[in-house]
């Protein structure tokens, strides 16, 4: 193996262009994380025994998800990002606090997904283009999953 190349056989430059990307996935997801849980926690009125038990599923999986995505940057041979201070520089989502109205609760979970995807499809786009299977089946995945998920509260608003 060349010192070029990453332990998993990787170009090491296009593989810290792809930590990079993930590291911005990494920070959307944790304050994504933040908000839904701090929407399971406050949510109030008519919807709140539906609106409650999704949530918990929606910060779940951002948990497990955020977990993954932090262990495939190391796998590529880089640090995931750990600072909290760090996930609000580098989110491309804002902190909410203190939402308790469904609708907009329901609004920003959707545009929180929405700036997931975004981020995911410029990862997959580079690491289909570098040959990381890896971590473009991973991502593929989340994104597949997610545009349903929007689907499906977009379904909710109207």
């Amino acid at each position: 193996m060349s010192t070029a190349t990453t332990n998993i056989g990787l170009e090491k430059k296009t593989s810290k262009e792809l930590a990079q990307k993930l590291n911005t996935l990494l920070a959307t997801y944790q304050l994504f994380y933040m908000n839904v849980r701090g929407f399971h926690w406050n949510i109030r009125g008519d919807k709140f025994f539906t609106l409650h038990a999704k949530f918990e599923e929606l910060y779940t999986d951002a948990l497990t998800k955020i977990d993954e995505i932090a262990e495939r940057i190391l796998t590529l041979g880089f640090t995931p990002t750990h600072a909290f201070s760090d996930y609000i520089e580098q989110s491309t989502i804002v902190e909410i606090r203190n939402e308790s109205k469904d609708v907009v609760c329901v609004q920003h979970v959707l545009s929180g997904l929405q700036s997931l995807i975004e981020i995911e499809r410029e990862v997959a786009a580079v690491s289909s283009e570098v040959g990381d299977d890896g971590t473009n089946d991973l991502i593929t995945t989340y994104i597949r999953e997610q545009e349903k998920l929007v689907w499906m509260y977009n379904a909710y608003l109207k």
